[in-house]
Parts: structure tokens; C-alpha cells; sequence
């Protein structure tokens, strides 16, 4: 994840700030700078992932601790095994290898090949200690983010680990939040961040789609917003309730074991002709109640 100011600045929120204030903060600025609204606005999509981050590490309480510690290294911390404690919070312990020969010094060996610390684990597992095991490193772990529309399409991701390497992570179209994914020497858990138009139910995207009150009296066709990119057209029937969930086929999530797709559904949000002439009026105070 790239490093960027404060998070709190980012979100306009104290240090002090409740999760309900920060995912609150959050919707906001993100209807504000979404790139959808802001079509071509470079400036607002960096504003957007400057604030779909900070929300992504300040709405889970085991990173906040993290970055309040460590502040912009709190991923190196992570990765280093460390919970949010700070610097110097504790006792440190140090591990320290030691050769063949020093065991043998500290045992006993009498430097003539003899080997008791062989024995005893000879005793114990039936091998010498002296037979060597090949065991492979153990994989560093990361974090990769993406937001919704990236998690439908698929992308790449460039993930800088804490000893200076960087590596390149596939991320699979229709991955879903919290999936771990392995390259050689990364395990890598992606995090997709909310997107401020579109939620996901497994495999099935909501929508909510505006509907003129004559149309949803009527019947019509409006168009409904797909996650891909472009409208279709959506047959409303007659008397449609406000609320009323239209399904889409086909058109929710991909499925990355290459299933069938998951479906888009269109929750119907009633408009009503306001301001109202007099003619409004007066349907509306002659209609039953």
C-alpha cells in the first residue's frame, strides 16, 4: 500500500475517533471523490484511495494499533510479527544458531567425532542430530487492497515486503474480501474496500436505482449502473413498490473457479415529481388513502 499523509487527516477525524465516526467520515468523502462522480478527475481518484485507505486500516482495530505505533510503517511492523504494542513496549528475545560443533562443545563431544547431542535425540526421534533437514522460508505476508470495481474486473498489484523486494500479485476477477493469496515467498490478503454505489452479497451485487413515480405506477424502463461499466435497461412493471428488488442476471460478480456469474439487483428507490404543480396536487388529495 502505497504511503500517503495522515490517515486521520485523511479522513478528517480526531486520533480519538469511534469506528462508527471513522466509517462515517469515510462515506462521505468517498460519494465526494468517487471517481464515478468525478469522471476523469485524476485529483479526486488519488483524494479517493488516499481516503479508502486510511478507512482500511483505521476501521480494523488490529492495524490501527499498528499505525498508531508505527505510524506509515505499520505494515513492515506486520509483517515483522509485531500487535500494535510500539517500540520498546517489552522485552525482546534473541535467537541466536549455533553449528554443529558448538552444540557438540556445549554437550560434552570430545572432538573425535563423537556426537551426544546426536545420541540423545538418536534416543528420543531414532536419527542423529547431525542428519541436516532442508526447510524452506518461511513466506512473508502482506496486504493487498482493492476496491470493488478492481475485484470485479481483476488487476495487478506491485506488494513491497520489509527487506527492500517487491513482487507482483494476480489479483483474480471476482476475488472476495479476506481471500489469501500465495506467490513464491508472499501470502497476500486482500482487503476490498466499500464502494460507495454498489454492495456485494456473495456473489450478487445491490444497486439502488432511482424510479419516477409515473414509471413505477405504470411500468417503463429505467437504467440501472453495472459494476463492468455502462447501463442496461430495466423493465419496471406496473405498480412497483418502493423497495422492490429487480434481479439482472448474470450481471453480479464473476466467479474466480469460473462458475456462472453472480446476479445485479436493482432496488427500487421511488422519485416522487417534486416540486409538485397543481395538478399533482390534486391527484394526490383525490387519491385513496
Amino acid at each position: 500500500m502505497p504511503k500517503t499523509k495522515d490517515y486521520y487527516d485523511a479522513l478528517g477525524v480526531s486520533r480519538t475517533a469511534t469506528k462508527k465516526e471513522i466509517s462515517a467520515a469515510f462515506r462521505k468523502l468517498a460519494r465526494q471523490y468517487h471517481p464515478d462522480a468525478n469522471p476523469g478527475d485524476k485529483e479526486a481518484e488519488k483524494r479517493f484511495k488516499e481516503i479508502s485507505q486510511a478507512h482500511d486500516v483505521l476501521a480494523n482495530p488490529e492495524k490501527r494499533k499498528l499505525y498508531d505505533a508505527y505510524g506509515s510503517d505499520w505494515q513492515a511492523a506486520q509483517a515483522a510479527g509485531a500487535h500494535g504494542a510500539g517500540p520498546g513496549a517489552g522485552p525482546r528475545v534473541q535467537y541466536q544458531t549455533i553449528d554443529p560443533e558448538e552444540l557438540n562443545r556445549i554437550f560434552g563431544g570430545d572432538g573425535q567425532g563423537a556426537d551426544p547431542f546426536g545420541d540423545i535425540l538418536g534416543s528420543i526421534f531414532g536419527a542423529r542430530a547431525g542428519a541436516r533437514t532442508t526447510r524452506r522460508p518461511a513466506d512473508a505476508e502482506g496486504v493487498v487492497q482493492v476496491n470493488l470495481r478492481e475485484a470485479y474486473t481483476g488487476t495487478i498489484r506491485l506488494v513491497d515486503l520489509p527487506d527492500g523486494r517487491r513482487l507482483e500479485v494476480k489479483v483474480p476477477a471476482g476475488v472476495a474480501d479476506g481471500t489469501l493469496l500465495r506467490v513464491p515467498g508472499l501470502l497476500a490478503r486482500v482487503q476490498v474496500t466499500p464502494d460507495p454505489h454498489f454492495r456485494r452479497e456473495g456473489k450478487d451485487l445491490h444497486v439502488q436505482v432511482g424510479v419516477p413515480l409515473r414509471t413505477a405506477l405504470l411500468g417503463g424502463e429505467v437504467e440501472v449502473p453495472t459494476l463492468k461499466g455502462g447501463r442496461v435497461k430495466l423493465t419496471v412493471k406496473p405498480e412497483s413498490q418502493n423497495g422492490a428488488r429487480l434481479r439482472l442476471r448474470g450481471l453480479g460478480m464473476p466467479d474466480t473457479a469460473k462458475g456462472p456469474a453472480g446476479d445485479l439487483i436493482a432496488e427500487v428507490k421511488v422519485r416522487l415529481p417534486l416540486p409538485l404543480d397543481e395538478a399533482g396536487k390534486a391527484w394526490a388529495q383525490e387519491a385513496p388513502q
